[in-house]
């Protein structure tokens, strides 16, 4: 069976890591999540991870080209996935038209929408708090450790990446709306866009999100 090919597009915060993971389990395909494949990037050193690294940290969108590289080597590679939910990609109407050439014939099968308010983005994303150490992720609202500066998993210290402040928060959503959001009527004209309401709980938005997915591959 041909896996599925699923594109998560929303705000900073709205969810689509979290959403993706699910979904990856629910279809049988990797999440592949361009934010992870960055920070792997700049570990290790590489040229695109040192230049990917600079824009982060001015809570800056990374350029096209840099961004695109790192999907082709990841997603498109020797060993290209059998199918896949992508999240952080594509954030602009070029990096849609690089995907679909590095896509060819079949495409994406289907774009999700996931929307929610700048205001609920900012408390989302400033509150969250990552494992220097494994990198799991809490938030101080509602996904507490329980020792507030340890993680459960291995014990190593909890620390807030300098893209998550208050202040970088907000200049990732200015770029968003005025680089990313023209990327929705793009899909939308193409007639691979679902639109869905990305609040209440994880359970809820990952019903809509199946429902909409098996919908448009008339499962």
């Amino acid at each position: 069976m041909v896996g599925a090919r699923v594109v998560v597009l929303g705000r900073q915060g709205s969810g689509k890591g979290t959403q993706a993971s699910r979904l990856s389990a629910v279809y049988g395909v990797p999440h592949v999540s361009t934010g992870d494949a960055f920070r792997a990037a700049v570990k290790a050193g590489t040229e695109l991870g040192r230049t990917a690294q600079g824009y982060m940290d001015r809570g800056e969108l990374v350029p096209d080209e840099v961004v695109v590289g790192v999907i082709r080597e990841h997603l498109f590679g020797p060993e290209a996935p059998n199918g896949f939910i992508l999240d952080g990609f594509p954030r602009t109407v070029s990096q849609a038209e690089a995907l679909a050439e590095m896509a060819g014939t079949r495409g994406v099968d289907v774009v999700i929408d996931l929307e929610v308010g700048n205001e609920e983005v900012v408390r989302r994303i400033s509150g969250r708090r990552v494992c220097s150490d494994c990198g799991a992720t809490y938030n101080l609202d509602d996904n507490l450790p329980d020792e507030p500066s340890r993680c459960d998993l291995c014990g190593g210290a909890l620390v807030q990446r300098d893209d998550d402040t208050e202040e970088a928060v907000r200049r990732r959503l200015e770029l968003y709306e005025s680089m990313t959001a023209p990327l929705i009527n793009w899909y939308r004209e193409r007639g691979s866009l679902v639109s869905l309401d990305a609040t209440g709980t994880p359970d809820e938005v990952t019903n809509r999100i199946v429902a909409a997915i098996n919908a448009k591959l008339g499962t």
